[in-house]
């Protein structure tokens, strides 16, 4: 591992994997369950079940793939060979999952969603832990993640402009994606590979499964920084599942579900060199709860609008947006440091293990806005499917969706308040008993 500063070209190039990869999440969250479940005709209770089957593979696999490429001893390397390896299972996946033929059963989505979502796993997971292990400055860490969590909002953000500009059918935009990711990704992964350097690391420094298990759960750091990042997680799970819910019901706007979610994410873009200079100044752990906090004065007035306040919710998205990028820059960034203070404690570089159980933090609290969200809706009488629902059941939406999220981010800067590592990265690592 460096302590030097990688060149523009090979930031560039790291940050380039994350276009594909975002391009892959926006349309699988979006337009593939009602795709297969309306188009194709495997209904709404059959695709539900099929993905969160697949879904809770993809959570077992996650820490499994990172304690194994931690492992993983190449000339090459021990993260190339894994993006190597998983890039072809990505694009096999996504080729089976965005371009099915005309009749599909619950076998053929259950079989595509699992080879995509391994092969993704299998890039996305060492692909994140490499940042790591980029550099040990503590700055160039976050310029590093800063360059890959740009390029998944930049991705996502070409995601959402061609079905706002063009309106293209569902048909068209799950061609249109596979298409995308057979060019991207061989290139993108590809140059990463050929630009960054993945040295080998000693085989000696490997750390038995109980003793590092043991070694994680005394690391307070560790448990603090995931435990906010989990929570904070539920906190934009839940917008994020109810932001179209939200606009078609309560601002009775559909017409602009497209437009509002590029103003929130290009106010991300436009606001990440800001938060990196931010934390600069202040620390990347007073950034993040800065960041928060901003967050949360943005998304409480979201209880108060109407169908006549689309340009009031227009100023929340830029507001709750702005903020976005250190909350997602800040994150992983501090997690290197965490890692050090792993490495300092065990000898060894487990940065495939952190990420992988970093990953499952990710993605638990996604599934957990559906499962808080849908079934509360449906307690109060809410039909998506009809115009003119209750005043109670939209109140209730309205709270869902700006109210609740309040409450995970203060729980998560109360969990970071006392976050034990020293401002400028340095390990002051405070170990205890699990609790």
């Amino acid at each position: 591992m460096s302590g030097s500063r990688l060149s523009n070209l090979q930031t560039i190039a790291y940050g380039l994997p994350g276009l594909p990869l975002a391009v892959l999440l926006l349309p699988l969250f979006i337009t593939v369950p009602t795709y297969y479940a309306e188009d194709l005709g495997l209904g709404f209770a059959t695709v539900g079940l099929v993905l969160l089957f697949a879904r809770a593979w993809d959570v077992l696999t996650d820490p499994l793939i990172g304690f194994l490429s931690d492992r993983t001893h190449t000339r090459f390397g021990r993260r190339r060979p894994w993006l190597l390896a998983g890039a072809p299972l990505m694009i096999v996946g996504a080729w089976t999952m965005f371009r099915p033929p005309d009749e599909v059963n619950a076998l053929y989505l259950a079989t595509a969603t699992i080879t995509l979502y391994l092969g993704g796993t299998m890039v996305m997971l060492p692909y994140t832990a490499w940042a790591a292990e980029l550099s040990s400055d503590y700055y160039e860490r976050s310029r590093i993640a800063g360059a890959r969590e740009a390029a998944l909002v930049i991705g996502t953000l070409g995601a959402m402009v061609v079905p706002a500009l063009f309106g293209v059918d569902r048909a068209l935009i799950m061609d249109g994606t596979a298409i995308a990711l057979l060019i991207f990704v061989p290139l993108t992964v590809g140059a990463a590979l050929m630009a960054l350097p993945d040295p080998p690391v000693p085989r000696d420094t490997a750390v038995p499964p109980h003793i590092g298990l043991k070694s994680l759960c005394r690391n307070r750091p560790f448990r603090l920084l995931i435990s906010a990042y989990f929570v904070n997680g539920i906190a934009y799970g839940l917008p994020a599942t109810l932001f179209l819910v939200y606009a078609e019901h309560v601002l009775r706007r559909p017409d602009w579900s497209w437009t509002l979610l590029i103003i929130y994410f290009a106010s991300a873009i436009l606001a990440l060199p800001v938060w990196l200079a931010v934390s600069r100044r202040i620390g990347k752990r007073r950034t993040w709860i800065t960041a928060m906090i901003m967050a949360t004065a943005g998304f409480w007035p979201a209880v108060l609008l109407g169908p006549d306040d689309l340009l009031w919710f227009i100023m929340i998205c830029v507001w709750t947006g702005l903020p976005l990028g250190a909350e997602l820059v800040m994150p992983p960034s501090m997690q290197a440091e965490v890692i050090d203070a792993d490495t300092a404690k065990t000898g060894a570089r487990r940065a495939g293990t952190l990420f992988g159980l970093w990953g499952v933090a990710t993605k638990i609290p996604l599934a957990l806005g559906v499962g808080i969200a849908f079934p509360i809706l449906g307690l109060v009488g809410f039909n998506g499917n009809s115009g003119s629902n209750s005043s109670l059941s939209l109140l209730v939406l309205a709270m869902l969706y700006g109210l609740t999220p309040v409450a995970f981010k203060l729980l998560a800067i109360r969990l970071l308040w006392n976050y034990p590592l020293d401002t400028d990265g340095s390990l002051a690592v405070t170990d205890d008993r699990c609790t």
